[in-house]
Parts: C-alpha cells; sequence; structure tokens
C-alpha cells in the first residue's frame, strides 16, 4: 500500500508540473546563455595573426574557459535531472547548440574569414562547375566526384547567399545536422533518453578531426548517419537465435530474418530513399562509399539487416561510378597501389609527429583524446558484455572503419577519417561507461555527476587545442586576403601562381584560370635556397603566360610547424629570388608579398 501511495503522489506531482519549468531546468538554461556570452566576447578579443604553435589555446582568455566549464556543468545537472528523467526536451536542446557554437564556431567569432585553405578551393570548384560547359574528370579528383559540388553551386546561385559566409558558417551547420541524424539513429537503439543526450554530447567532444568545414567529406559523413538510421530502424531485421552450426542450419537462419518494421510500404520507401542517398554519396567523395559497404555488409552478415542484398547493390553502384564516371582518377591513381599497415602507420602517425614542440604536443594531444575514447569504449563494452545487454550492431559500426586504415593511405588522412567515422559509436560505447554503474535510467549521484561533470571538462580542453592546434596557419587575415585578390588581378589568364605552401586562401575564383603549385610540391625533400631556388625559379619562368609568387605569412608558418623549413631559411630563399632576372616585387603588405616573374 506504500509503495502505491508513493507512485500515487509521484504521478500526480508529475501531471501539475508538467507545464511550468522547474529552477534547475531555468538555471541551466541561463548558465548556457551566459556560457555562451563568454564565449563569444572571450573569442572576439583575440587579435590576428595567432602567432603561437600551440593555435587557438594558447590565445584564448580565462572567461573562454569559464564558459566551457559553466556549460559542461550545466548539461551535468540537466542531465542528472530528477527522478522522472533528465530536463525537459527545450533545455537539453538548446545546451547541445550551445555547445556547438563553442566548439565548432569559435572560429566564426574570431575572424569572418572561412578557416583553411580547402574551404576556399571548394568555392572554387563549384564556381567553376557554374561556368564551365559540362564536367571534365581530367581536370582533377574533384571533378570525378562532381556530387557536392554541384549541389552547393546549385544552393549558392538560387539562394543568393554570401559563399564566404557559407564557409565560415559551415562547421556549424554540418555539426547540427550530424548531431540531427545521430539523434534519430541512437532512437533505434535505446529509449533512455539520459545515454542519447549523453551520446550526442560526448560526440561533440570527441570530434577534433575537423572534417565539418564546407567539403564533401561532412557532406557524405551526414548521408552516411543518415543511412545507417534507416538500416537501424525501418530496414532492421529480428534474426532468429542462432544456437551454432550442430543444432541450426545456417541457410535457415539466414533466410528466417523477420523486418522489425511490420508495414511493407514504409520499408520499401525506407529501401528506395536508401539506394537513393548510396548514389548521392558515390556521385560525391570517394572513401565515404567504401565505408558505407563495409557497414552494411557487416551490419547483413550479422542478420540485422532485412534486405540481404543490399550490401551487393551498394557494391555494383560503387563499381559502376568507378568504372565510368570517375575512369580518369582511377585510371591514374589505382586504389590499391598504396598501402599496408606499415606505411598507413609511418604515413598517418610517424609523419605526423614532427615539428615545432608546440605542433608536437597538438599531435599527441589529439592522439590521446581519441585514446581515451576508445579506452572508454572498450570498457563501456566489457561492462556491457557482463550485464548481457552489449550491443553488437553498435560494436560493429565502431570496428569496421578500422578495416580501411591499411588498404589505403589516403594522403596521410586514412587514420582521421577512420577515428571520424568510428566516433558516433565509440562515444555511444563510451556512455556505457560514464553513465550510473546500474541502469543507464538511474539518476545519477552526487559523486557520479562531479566526475562526469569534470571528465568532459578535460575532453572540452583536449578538443578546442587539438581542434584549433593549427591556428597559426590556418585562420588567415585580412591581410593575405588582400594579397590573394592582388594576385589576381596581377596573374593574366594562363598564368602560374605560386605559393609556399597550401594553406593559402586561394583559388575561390578562377579555379580554371590558372596553374596552381607550391614550393613546398616543387622541393618535396629539400627546402634550401640551393636545390630549391632554382626549381621554382625554372618553373615560373617556364609558362608563357607568366607567374606570380606569393609568400604569406600562413604558408610559410605551416612549413615552419611542420618541420620542413625554418623561418630564416625561407627568408633566404624569397631574398635571393627577389634578385633573379624578370622577378619583381608587384604587391606587399604585413602578411604577404607576392612577385610577378616574366616568362
Amino acid at each position: 500500500m506504500t509503495r502505491e501511495l508513493a507512485m500515487t503522489i509521484r504521478t500526480n506531482r508529475t501531471i501539475r508540473t508538467q507545464g511550468r519549468w522547474k529552477l534547475r531546468e531555468v538555471l541551466c538554461a541561463v548558465a548556457g546563455v551566459v556560457s555562451l556570452a563568454l564565449v563569444v566576447w572571450a573569442a572576439s578579443t583575440v587579435a590576428l595573426p595567432v602567432n603561437s604553435d600551440l593555435g587557438l589555446v594558447a590565445v584564448l582568455p580565462f572567461t573562454f574557459w569559464a564558459g566551457v566549464l559553466l556549460l559542461n556543468v550545466a548539461f551535468v545537472v540537466a542531465l542528472r535531472g530528477d527522478d522522472d528523467g533528465p530536463a525537459r526536451r527545450p533545455v537539453m536542446i538548446w545546451l547541445v547548440v550551445v555547445l556547438v557554437l563553442v566548439l565548432f564556431g569559435t572560429a566564426a567569432f574570431v575572424t569572418d574569414v572561412p578557416r583553411g585553405e580547402v574551404a576556399f578551393r571548394h568555392l572554387g570548384i563549384a564556381d567553376a562547375l557554374t561556368r564551365a560547359q559540362g564536367i571534365d574528370p581530367d581536370i582533377d579528383a574533384y571533378f570525378n566526384w562532381p556530387g557536392f559540388f554541384a549541389l552547393l553551386a546549385t544552393v549558392l546561385r538560387a539562394t543568393g547567399l554570401d559563399p564566404m559566409t557559407v564557409a565560415v558558417w559551415a562547421p556549424v551547420v554540418n555539426m547540427g545536422l550530424w548531431l540531427m541524424a545521430l539523434a534519430v539513429l541512437t532512437r533505434y537503439l535505446t529509449s533512455d533518453p539520459r545515454w542519447r543526450w549523453l551520446v550526442l554530447w560526448i560526440f561533440c567532444l570527441g570530434n577534433w578531426q575537423d572534417q565539418d568545414y564546407l567539403s564533401p567529406q561532412a557532406f557524405g559523413f551526414f548521408l552516411y548517419l543518415v543511412v545507417i538510421a534507416l538500416i537501424l530502424g525501418p530496414l532492421a531485421a529480428r534474426p532468429p537465435k542462432f544456437s551454432g552450426f550442430r543444432n541450426t542450419d545456417l541457410a535457415t537462419w539466414w533466410q528466417g530474418r523477420t523486418p522489425a518494421e511490420p508495414r511493407p510500404g514504409y520499408r520499401v520507401s525506407a529501401l528506395a530513399v536508401t539506394l537513393l542517398l548510396v548514389a548521392v554519396i558515390c556521385a560525391s567523395h570517394q572513401l565515404t562509399p567504401f565505408l558505407v559497404l563495409i557497414a552494411l555488409t557487416a551490419l547483413t552478415l550479422s542478420g540485422r539487416v532485412w534486405p540481404s542484398r543490399l550490401p551487393l547493390i551498394t557494391a555494383v553502384m560503387l563499381a559502376l561510378w568507378l568504372v565510368y564516371p570517375a575512369s580518369a582518377y582511377l585510371a591514374a591513381n589505382p586504389p590499391l597501389a598504396e598501402g599496408g599497415l606499415l606505411a598507413a602507420i609511418e604515413a598517418n602517425v610517424v609523419d605526423r609527429v614532427g615539428g615545432t614542440a608546440g605542433h608536437v604536443l597538438v599531435v599527441q594531444v589529439r592522439i590521446v583524446l581519441t585514446l581515451v575514447l576508445w579506452a572508454l569504449a572498450v570498457a563501456g563494452a566489457v561492462r556491457d558484455r557482463r550485464r548481457g545487454r552489449l550491443d553488437i550492431r553498435v560494436v560493429l559500426l565502431a570496428v569496421t572503419p578500422l578495416v580501411l586504415f591499411p588498404v589505403q593511405l589516403y594522403g596521410g588522412e586514412m587514420l582521421i577519417r577512420v577515428s571520424l567515422f568510428a566516433l558516433p559509436f565509440i562515444a555511444m560505447q563510451a556512455c556505457s561507461i560514464l553513465l550510473p554503474s546500474g541502469e543507464r535510467s538511474t539518476r545519477l549521484s552526487f559523486r557520479a555527476a562531479g566526475g562526469l561533470a569534470l571528465a568532459c571538462s578535460l575532453l572540452a580542453v583536449l578538443t578546442v587545442t587539438g581542434r584549433f592546434g593549427n591556428a597559426e596557419y590556418d585562420v588567415f587575415t585580412d591581410g593575405e586576403i588582400a594579397a590573394v585578390a592582388a594576385v589576381q588581378r596581377l596573374a593574366p589568364p594562363g598564368a602560374t601562381i605560386i605559393s609556399a605552401a597550401h594553406p593559402t586562401p586561394w583559388r575561390s575564383e578562377a579555379y580554371l584560370d590558372h596553374r596552381y603549385h607550391t614550393i613546398e610540391d616543387l622541393c618535396p625533400s629539400d627546402l634550401s635556397t640551393a636545390k630549391c631556388g632554382p626549381l621554382v625559379y625554372e618553373d615560373a619562368r617556364r609558362d608563357p603566360a607568366g607567374a606570380v609568387v606569393l609568400l604569406t605569412r600562413s604558408s610559410e608558418a605551416s612549413l615552419v610547424l611542420q618541420g620542413a623549413s625554418s623561418a630564416s631559411g625561407l627568408a633566404d630563399l624569397e631574398k635571393w629570388l627577389s634578385t633573379q632576372d624578370g622577378v619583381e616585387l608587384a604587391f606587399s603588405n604585413s602578411d604577404a608579398s607576392a612577385y610577378r616573374v616574366t616568362p
């Protein structure tokens, strides 16, 4: 009788307070506002250029970190909630939005220039598609996978949005899309709201990979999450219990899967959407289709996917795209031409741990953050296994991206992409160890809540360090933008433009009008003046239309930070180049110099 009375009192209390916000929820929402205000103010005080090999973490004021700490504490308080669950949905959504703005919008509060050279290049490709008569796959690799760029060009022309503004806020928008897809995905894995909110939070805190800029990879990853959500939801299967090869016929087990979704029309619609998304992914990015294929194959072999031929259909679509639209790239770059475990480790780890002390520390922070999350995921998997609630789908989706690591070096970025595709499911499994020792729906104790707030704050510090560690050369100044604009005016159509290194805010316009080279590519092994100078000079004089050599602060800083050269060595190279015949200084400011070279 006492238990029934307590349940009745709790139900009546819930009904009476259903329409009213609790004091805890109001305080958490206000804390989110204060946290965002602190972060925006702190970021706006950062002076450019960033002159530290530790990146933004070395120049952000204390108020930024106070805002980060306050936000994590507010989230844990809201997540703890009460016996009825976490704080109401609007409060949790608001806190997640603030976290996205804090972690992925900080650069936009520092400067109104897109961060990173690749965003400028992608805008240039989209612009080139609007001006070209057709798509020529022989131009470069991007034109073998033009799907994303065609969509970007269409959106920009239809909306009239400023391309630079779109590029500046692309990380925030892309992260929002990823989180929406992940939120839908997690609903098919659990009904516990605390677990779902914590997965989104940890996914943000572990996202140091910096792949959310304006890119086909960000677009492809969003579609990947949507496809996985469809596979785990409308296209999921309930396989019969497999009791071993002796007692169960394997063919019977394979054919005995029943769809989890009882509505046939809904399943067919979901299958059609999945195939359409796979086609779009194949047309937009060279790596993501393989990760989709691997994930679908693993889930299908586990008996958890209803359409058993879906991996075969995906493989055929991928092969057709590679054989015909991407044949120009495939002929020059065989997919298995480079690879191997040792080569992958050297390109993705060894070659990156070098340069200045600060740059090495940033790389080490990224490695530590990844290892910490994977260790938490392994501990969570062991704990779930002991409690009999380990979800094999989460484990498969977390480990299957590793299959691609030794297959293709991908310019030394394969480990970054692998860790990104595994991160949502690593975060899911890590939450199993971060939540209380009882069931997932159990309210956190004060000790557990304090530990979780501390852990989230430390992860946030590591993520900001790893994510913005290259700010010395990927956050551009107005002077560098002005120099690139001057070079575009100086260089006639068909001329060569040579920069010191790839971190240069160029190619957003006139993508097809010039040849673009870098000194680091012309002299990959030795950047000394004696050996590299003549190579650069010869390449600049070779073009009948002439050339312009652009030396910017950011491009030179990237070479120094990564240990490829020194500041004095680059200064000697510039001095030598400026004294050669046919070379004249055409533009100069505090952040860049441009030399016109006559043929």
